[in-house]
């Protein structure tokens, strides 16, 4: 087994909440890696139901929000599952069939599939995933999101705000205040330049 690398953030899962976890906690600083194995509900999926999109598949949803992701520096391994985690006393050891990892945040974001939480120690209750409103599961640091913390409410929209949820509550935590990630029209100009439609 090599050594894979170190990261501010692991994310295990790249759904929507996934994504959306990365995206937030990459775009604002922390060094943070993706997960996936590509079993997203998504792929069988087409979107009227999420706000700001008319229309669009599953798939093609999750090329734009994978590109996205990518763009804003989020290390994303596809195909790369992830075997087990482990607590230490510095964060979180996450072991895949390539490598292992080490992060001092974790978050799940594994759709319905509870099995890394339950081995994690994360408390339950009834069949889901306990945490507050931060996401934050009992323990310390490690968050879980979407349809693992959900009985019923699977949808995109959820989870992409759960994963944010999740993200911001990280990044309020490593700055020691609340942190808002609240983008502008000169942010948007800063960050793609020419490409901003100024109409």
């Amino acid at each position: 087994m090599t050594e894979s690398g170190n990261s501010d953030v692991i994310v295990v899962g790249g759904g929507p909440a996934g994504l959306s976890a990365g995206l937030f906690a990459s775009k604002n600083g922390l060094e943070t890696t993706l997960l996936d194995t590509d079993e997203t509900w998504m792929h069988k999926a087409h979107l009227f139901n999420y706000l700001g999109v008319g229309s669009v598949g599953g798939s093609e949803f999750m090329a734009t929000a994978r590109q996205q992701v990518d763009d804003f520096g989020v290390d994303r391994r596809q195909g790369e599952e992830v075997t087990g985690v482990e607590s230490t006393d510095d964060g979180f050891v996450i072991e895949t069939d390539d490598g292992s990892y080490d992060a001092r945040y974790v978050v799940l974001a594994t759709g319905a599939n509870r099995d890394l939480a339950e081995s994690l120690g994360c408390d339950f209750d009834g069949d889901v995933v306990d945490v507050g409103v931060d996401m934050e599961t009992s323990v310390e640091n490690a968050y879980a999101t979407g349809a693992m913390v959900r009985p019923e409410e699977w949808q995109a929209a959820i989870s992409v705000g759960d994963g944010a949820a999740a993200a911001l509550n990280i990044l309020s935590k490593e700055r020691g205040e609340h942190f808002h990630d609240f983008d502008t029209p000169a942010d948007a100009e800063a960050v793609f330049g020419d490409l901003v439609d100024d109409e």
